[in-house]
């Protein structure tokens, strides 16, 4: 069941993300912290909003989620023409083949349709789904008319390479950020190429907030006007579904080293534990993005640990 709900939370951000002819390079690009490469057109360029790849003037998409590699054969299941249209893609044709070598692979190919204005066209769309021992990818390709050529398109697809997993030290090294100063925590884990989560204590999984946590990530998306970043903040704070009961011990804006900022200090109640937990959220604003930073600790371990939260927060150099 549990996998069930992944593979289709998973599916979801694949297909959306899907929504958003050249010279080929010589070695295949991945893509930071994916197991995933291709040999793009040397029109097209590792994104830095997801991960995967953009036509450099706007048109033509490639991204990738992965998922363990038990999720392949429910994923191929699943894939019907049915449950995909109900995505916004129209599958007109599907194609068992293999990549990487021997690897299993579905080619869907078909279209998102438009409402036929030269605003909103329709999409070409295809998806690739593999089935890798170690691995499950969800690689979605889409173009606007004319962008690319559909042979351009799928080739960039089949032509897929499958690397072995990174280590930990290695997906830290691909973040589009680099933390100077750990204070103390220690990543954990890596999440889509532009997120740690980060520790204070022995354990990698944590229950019932037994240990400290911080999130970072870096989104590359125009930030709010500064007359909105409150309102964002708290927004952002409260779209976290895991906690309750919010109470805003301080919110402010301020300024430091010539950088925009937001920091949210906030009593919270841990939904899954029911434990008093505090919450320190700060957002660092630049003009083509921000970085988010999200610490929880428990009520009665709150102590110096705020500090340290901002001491790994102000260390953060954005490369």
């Amino acid at each position: 069941m549990r996998l069930r709900m992944f593979v289709r939370s998973a599916t979801a951000l694949a297909l959306i993300l899907g929504l958003s002819g050249g010279v080929y390079a010589a070695d295949p690009v991945f893509p930071p912290s994916s197991r995933f490469g291709f040999q793009p057109p040397s029109d097209m360029a590792p994104s830095k909003r997801f991960s995967g790849f953009e036509r450099l003037e706007g048109g033509a998409t490639v991204s990738v989620v992965e998922l363990p590699p038990n999720a392949f054969a429910e994923l191929e299941q699943n894939f019907t023409d049915e449950n995909l249209k109900a995505q916004g893609f129209a599958v007109s044709s599907r194609q068992a083949i293999k990549v990487a070598g021997d690897v299993d692979a579905v080619l869907f190919s078909g279209e998102q349709p438009g409402a036929g204005t030269p605003e909103s066209p329709t999409i070409k769309k295809w998806l690739l789904l593999v089935g890798d021992p170690s691995v499950t990818g969800i690689i979605i390709a889409q173009m606007t008319p004319g962008a690319e050529t559909d042979e351009t398109m799928v080739g960039m697809l089949t032509g897929v390479h499958i690397r072995p997993a990174l280590t930990l030290e290695q997906q830290v090294a691909a973040l589009p950020f680099k933390i100077e100063d750990k204070a103390g925590f220690r990543a954990v884990r890596v999440l889509a190429g532009n997120s740690v989560l980060m520790t204070q204590g022995p354990k990698d999984q944590m229950l019932n907030l037994e240990q400290p946590i911080l999130v970072l990530a870096q989104a590359v998306q125009p930030p709010p006007a500064a007359e909105q970043r409150d309102a964002f903040a708290r927004a952002a704070l409260y779209s976290n579904q895991t906690m309750k009961d919010f109470v805003i011990e301080r919110s402010q804006s301020y300024r430091q080293n010539g950088v925009d900022w937001h920091e949210i200090v906030a009593r919270a109640v841990d939904v899954p534990s029911s434990t008093p937990v505090v919450v320190s959220q700060t957002i660092r604003f630049a003009p083509d993005g921000y970085l988010r930073a999200l610490g929880v600790v428990r009520a009665d371990q709150r102590g110096e640990t705020l500090a340290r939260f901002r001491e790994v927060i102000d260390s953060v150099q954005v490369r």
